[in-house]
């Protein structure tokens, strides 16, 4: 899986960097089938908080996306991981249940 860190009027430092990464990286143990992670880092240049927007891009699925915004960039990155895991998971759950639902025909 690769992981991209952006930044939009903001310079992505190392530790920045390191710390995103790290976040996203846990998103593959709620659903496997990951192959790109954006995290796209935005500070708005009036109010000086931050906008941050993770897209993991799945197998077979449409992109699924989550943003936060706040002052604290760190907790930004957090809060909208944590999103795209919870939507992750509720996706990987209701496979299960579409998996556990189908029955084979009985040859009577």
């Amino acid at each position: 899986m690769r992981i991209d860190v952006v930044g939009k009027h903001l310079e992505i430092t190392a530790p920045i960097k390191q710390y995103a990464e790290g976040k996203a990286a846990r998103l593959v143990k709620h659903y496997d089938g990951l192959q790109l992670v954006t995290i796209r880092c935005e500070q708005e240049p009036h109010n000086k908080g931050f906008h941050v927007e993770v897209v993991a891009d799945a197998e077979k699925h449409a992109d699924f996306v989550a943003h936060d915004k706040g002052e604290d960039l760190y907790a930004c990155i957090d809060k909208a991981v944590d999103k795209a895991a919870r939507q992750l998971t509720d996706f990987k759950e209701k496979l299960k249940q579409s998996k556990r639902g189908s029955t084979p025909a009985s040859g009577n």
